[in-house]
């Protein structure tokens, strides 16, 4: 069943209802099932940003773990202050982290800051068009965006497939996904 969100929805409305289903969604054993479902033979030694879980996002840390191991690069997202996009710093596996803003986790500032082939992007619903619905700061929005003026970036959303709505408000800076992670399948958009 799909999330029930209307696109005549204002995104703190839908934001609500967004983190009640993700809530309901939450099983700490999803974490483990985003392996089997990633597309490896898309990526091949790939820096990938991936992201600290807060409150019940899915967690992608086994993930990241396992695709360290395979030779990826892992980076985690620095939080700067509203209005700026995220830094991505260079990180491995068992490295102390300080604490960032929303009860995340994020390299120290000496880390050295890595531009990421693959983003992991955290949300509260997504469509099976490649829309996400995120928390309201624009922060990944402006990331992707930054991002993609050095590169090519993949945005992969990470999320629990309960988070699927048939419908989101958006509007013309939001960024697309351009594929989608969840514990049961893994889905491209482009």
């Amino acid at each position: 069943m799909k999330l029930s969100l209307d696109k005549t929805y204002d995104k703190s409305r839908a934001r609500l209802q967004a983190k009640k289903v993700r809530a309901e969604a939450h099983d700490p054993g999803a974490a483990v099932e985003l392996i089997g479902q990633f597309p490896a033979e898309r990526f091949r030694r790939a820096v990938i940003g991936g992201f600290w879980p807060i409150q019940s996002e899915i967690d992608p840390r086994p993930l990241m773990a396992a695709l360290e191991l395979q030779g990826h690069q892992l980076a985690l997202p620095c939080t700067p202050r509203q209005g700026k996009p995220l830094t991505f710093r260079d990180w491995h596996v068992g490295e102390k982290l300080k604490a960032g803003p929303h009860n995340t986790r994020e390299p120290y500032p000496e880390k050295t800051e890595v531009f990421p082939d693959l983003v992991f992007v955290p949300m509260l619903a997504f469509t099976s068009a490649g829309e996400r619905l995120g928390y309201g700061g624009g922060f990944y929005d402006r990331t992707l965006e930054k991002l993609r003026q050095k590169k090519q970036v993949y945005a992969c959303g990470v999320a629990y497939s309960a988070q699927e709505a048939a419908s989101l408000p958006t509007e013309a800076h939001d960024a697309p996904l351009d594929g989608m992670l969840t514990e049961k399948y893994f889905k491209a958009f482009n």
